[in-house]
């Protein structure tokens, strides 16, 4: 009797407290905000927790408008954190500068970082061989952004990002106004709105790149998540991953996920699909409804953990990276070990090297216009 007596005063005291033992296991996975507290070109970086009411606790940081935790509860209700991250800032300042990040101006690639608009030719920063990647050496995922937190009128937590990239900045054209807002749902979703303005014509391709592991960890390969992208067409490309402006289908190859597929099933197939993008896979896939949020344009599912992600956007592309090319030279939060095919990431988007393509979906944005790009990463169990 006495045992139970303690037993209750002890969950008691929990409760008076306002949280749970769940709660607690799920803060203890959250990473220390004193670690992200740091001075970069003359600007405040800070660490941002936010919860909603359902077991969901999100992490930012406005040092590149990152994502560095999503942790939401497994089929058991265990908390597990399914995004790649540091933690620390000194993490992302030396490890994968994509881990988490809003990239851009333009997302992806963009052949010899070249492009011509209204007869001027413009050459941008060239970062991954000789191409444009993800916004230059020093794109939006390695700049410190404004932060604003407030609530919704469902009192959902808000986090407003506000960057301003000045003319010429990696080679871009136009001082570029850019909002990005991120909305905690109680439905245990990251809502991200995309917002862009310029004073100068520029293409503009703004993404979410989180490296998502459904295990919660990264010791453990995602290798066994089943896959499903609705899309029936990809864009093909080069070895150096720059698209040919071919649209091809998919069905029967490698790239075929219409129906959930294991992620890792297809890597020993000796196809130039897999060849090329290093041993795994980094396609963008041509999405079958574009403009249409009602229907996920991708899901994934690890069956050991019962997590279950859901993808929308009204963006006409998905791309589709696997990790090939992580070494396991990274060590990330709570010491795991980034590992080959350990981390997926699954960005919606305008295609590769769209500047250069007369035949895909058009990205220049104009003074007068406005840029925007919603999507929303939805967890549950099942």
């Amino acid at each position: 009797m006495k045992k139970l007596v303690l037993v209750v005063s002890a969950l008691a005291m929990l409760s008076f407290a306002g949280c749970s033992p769940k709660e607690s296991a799920a803060d203890a996975l959250a990473v220390d905000s004193a670690k992200f507290e740091s001075v970069i070109d003359g600007k405040e970086v800070h660490l941002y927790t936010v919860k909603n009411d359902n077991g969901m606790i999100v992490q930012f940081t406005n040092y590149g408008a990152r994502v560095v935790s999503i942790i939401v509860p497994d089929i058991n209700g265990e908390p597990k954190d399914v995004i790649w991250g540091f933690d620390s800032i000194e993490g992302y300042l030396t490890g994968d500068s994509f881990s988490g990040p809003i990239v851009g101006r333009y997302g992806n690639r963009i052949n010899k970082g070249h492009f011509t608009i209204d007869s001027t030719e413009y050459q941008v920063d060239c970062n991954e061989r000789t191409n444009h990647l993800h916004g230059g050496s020093k794109g939006l995922y390695a700049v410190v952004w404004d932060c604003e937190q407030s609530k919704n009128e469902a009192g959902e937590s808000v986090v407003k990002m506000s960057y301003l990239s000045p003319d010429g900045e990696m080679g871009y054209p136009g001082n570029m106004n850019i909002v990005v807002t991120y909305t905690v749902k109680n439905d245990n979703s990251l809502a991200i709105s995309y917002d862009a303005t310029t004073d100068k014509a520029c293409p503009v391709n703004l993404t979410f790149h989180p490296y998502l592991n459904l295990h919660g960890t990264s010791e453990k390969s995602s290798d066994s998540h089943l896959l499903f992208i609705d899309a029936d067409s990809y864009t093909p490309t080069d070895t150096l991953l720059i698209p040919t402006g071919e649209i091809a289908p998919i069905a029967g190859t490698v790239l075929d996920f219409t129906t959930p597929t294991e992620v890792g099933s297809r890597y020993d197939m000796n196809v130039e699909a897999i060849a090329i993008a290093g041993g795994g896979y980094d396609h963008n896939f041509v999405l079958n409804h574009p403009g249409d949020m009602s229907l996920p344009c991708a899901t994934m599912y690890e069956p050991s953990t019962g997590i279950f992600l859901e993808i929308f956007t009204d963006q006409p592309g998905l791309q589709f990276y696997s990790g090939p090319a992580m070494n396991g030279t990274d060590v990330g939060k709570r010491g795991d070990i980034h590992h080959r095919y350990s981390g997926i990431a699954l960005e919606t988007q305008k295609f590769p090297d769209g500047p250069n393509q007369a035949n895909f979906p058009q990205t220049v944005l104009r003074p007068g216009e406005q840029y925007t790009h919603n999507a929303i990463y939805k967890f549950s169990v099942k």
